[in-house]
């Protein structure tokens, strides 16, 4: 998740009501079981939610190979901010709204950076 997250470590602020209410939106930064590893719990941005058609490329690198799928209903698109080195949904597809435990608000540590996370990065 860098630029957004700091790769040395954070300290955020989470709360699950969205999570399980289905009410994510695009942009929103979600902490969720991984559907690879149970026992790890990745952070990355919401990219597209139930209905949504999600264009992508297989293999960052080569831009010929791409695919489109549509999210199906119950699940979202999840990727990490830096495309290029992220393990995400476009390596293990959508994932449901069961595995997502939580909607990040704000980032607590570092100190400076203190405050709400706000939309995708332009």
């Amino acid at each position: 998740m860098v630029p957004t997250l700091h790769p040395l470590g954070n300290i955020l602020l989470a709360e699950r009501i969205s999570a399980r209410s289905q009410k994510l939106s695009r942009g929103d930064i979600v902490v969720f079981q991984s559907p690879e590893d149970p026992n790890k719990t990745p952070i990355k941005r919401v990219i597209g939610i139930e209905g949504d058609c999600i264009s992508f490329v297989l293999a960052p690198g080569n831009k010929d190979q791409s695919k489109t799928i549509v999210v199906p209903k119950g699940h979202v698109w999840v990727q990490g901010d830096y495309t290029h080195n992220s393990r995400d949904s476009r390596m293990f597809g959508p994932i449901p709204y069961g595995l997502v435990q939580g909607k990040v608000l704000w980032r607590v540590w570092p100190f400076q950076d203190f405050g709400p996370l706000g939309p995708t990065p332009t």
